[in-house]
């Protein structure tokens, strides 16, 4: 039996020393057809974050604040809340944002809590990406006297 082993190994080691290495290299194609494969040229282009907009005024009290970026693909479910790496209490002095409000920490009995509150979980329940947009439909809404200035 260990005659057979040794055997086995001897003639694997054979093969892999003789076999040409040009000829394995040879063989190597794009799963695209028949394209040579080629390190690229240039590193990949890195995507710039666009940088925060000024935020627009509210226009009634407690009126949520509108998000001043873009949310393109923000992951938020019951596991992660990509809005809480910058926004959180521990992360917003770090990335420069604004710091949830501390109402975010209360359920629904009024109770205090030492995480978010989970009524106030999903951001975009209340808060909404803010844009210059046409309105849809002619609108007289005016802002509270005392916030229009």
């Amino acid at each position: 039996m260990k005659k057979n082993i040794c055997l086995g190994i001897a003639l694997v080691a054979g093969c892999l020393v003789l076999a040409p290495q040009s000829a394995v290299a040879d063989e190597v194609k794009s799963l695209r057809g028949n394209i040579d494969i080629e390190a690229p040229s240039l590193p990949p282009e890195v995507e710039e974050l666009i940088p925060d907009q000024k935020p627009i005024k509210r226009d009634y009290v407690k009126q949520p604040p509108l998000i001043p970026h873009k949310i393109d693909g923000y992951t938020m479910n019951a596991h992660y809340n990509k809005c809480l790496s910058c926004h959180s209490w521990a992360n917003y002095k770090l990335a420069g944002a604004t710091k949830i409000s501390p109402s975010h920490f209360v359920d629904r009995n009024g109770n205090e809590l030492a995480n978010l509150a989970p009524r106030r979980y999903f951001c975009t329940q209340c808060h909404v990406v803010q844009t210059d947009a046409v309105p849809l439909v002619e609108n007289t809404f005016k802002p509270v006297p005392a916030l229009q200035k």
